[in-house]
């Protein structure tokens, strides 16, 4: 079955879940998170859970594992640079049961063409845990939306189609 063929059988709409991970952003001023939720709707996916937690590694524990039972994808904005207060990425990626690398090399790849060599500092990832996606990235809009409109919004249902076991082909 060609690519083509598996994105067309790929479920459409989706319950994600959408987490931001910010000391200093809230509800009100989460302007990626907002992003990342106005584009799934656009896209006729459902936003199943949102929360803004503090970048701290037992608030955002605590927001996945409220996350994952009714999301199929879990979108992470924030906390995954190199300050010493960002700790998305050591919360998370020891989780994964498979680390989905293509995903932040395209990421990365992306950004270089937009904000050039700073692009190696993002840690940008995506990994599943509990059979679900589960993608962290920068807390930026503008990284934000680089990551949904470039690389996630085409590829969210063709993802879970292939966590869920269905048809194979490739990968």
């Amino acid at each position: 079955m060609s690519v083509e063929e598996h994105k067309a059988r790929a479920p459409r709409h989706l319950p994600v879940a959408v987490i931001t991970a910010s000391n200093t952003r809230t509800e009100e001023t989460d302007d990626a998170g907002r992003y990342a939720k106005d584009a799934l709707r656009d896209a006729g996916h459902e936003i199943a859970f949102y929360a803004v937690v503090k970048d701290d590694s037992w608030e955002i524990r605590e927001a996945l594992d409220a996350a994952l039972p009714p999301a199929s994808v879990v979108i992470v904005s924030g906390g995954t640079g190199l300050s010493p207060t960002d700790v998305t990425i050591e919360t998370i990626a020891p989780l994964f049961q498979k680390e989905i690398e293509g995903f932040g090399e395209i990421f990365r790849s992306l950004s270089y063409q937009d904000i050039g060599t700073s692009a190696i500092m993002s840690r940008a990832t995506a990994g599943v845990i509990e059979g679900k996606l589960v993608v962290c990235l920068p807390g930026s809009p503008k990284a934000v939306r680089l990551a949904m409109e470039e690389i996630l919004l085409a590829e969210l249902g063709h993802i879970v189609e292939q966590l869920s076991g269905g048809p194979h082909g490739h990968g």
